[in-house]
């Protein structure tokens, strides 16, 4: 495997919302984890092949304070972002009431969305307790890793 084939696999698994994926060959490992905080690659190749590992995949620090216009301060907000690449729906299906509203008070493993991402369902539940501020996703709208879905006032 070339170092090509390994940034086209770390690609992969980005969007693709998978937690990990490991390949062993004769004389080749690599392991690809993801989480919400980053996306760590660890490879292992023999020395006669190898032209330089891939450096893990650099995120920028997930911050609490969204850039925002002064006359909007939402500095004292939580921002709820996405975990991964996928469609955000706030029901669990259309006939189904939404999620969360804004002005709803949520605690600690609120259900706040779903992220479908290769035919997965992934419950998107609350790291934070408070008030929804607001919601900055439409229902049924594509969202990137790292996306700011909810604006959330801590209580």
């Amino acid at each position: 495997m070339d170092i090509k084939q390994i940034q086209d696999l770390i690609r992969f698994v980005a969007k693709s919302g998978v937690n990990e994926v490991a390949i062993e060959q004769e004389n080749f490992k690599i392991t690809i984890k993801t989480n919400q905080a980053a996306t760590y690659v660890n490879a292992t190749i023999p020395a006669p092949q190898q032209v330089g590992a891939p450096a893990p995949v650099a995120q920028a620090p997930a911050s609490a304070e969204p850039a925002a216009p002064a006359e909007d301060d939402t500095s004292k907000y939580i921002t709820v972002r996405s975990p991964m690449i996928g469609t955000f729906y706030r029901s669990a299906s259309p006939d189904k009431p939404m999620m969360v509203n804004v002005g709803d008070e949520i605690t600690t493993g609120t259900v706040l969305c779903i992220i479908e991402a290769m035919k997965l369902f992934n419950e998107i539940e609350s790291e934070v307790s408070g008030r929804v501020v607001k919601i900055l996703v439409d229902n049924a709208s594509p969202v990137e890793y790292d996306q700011s879905l909810f604006l959330v006032e801590p209580m």
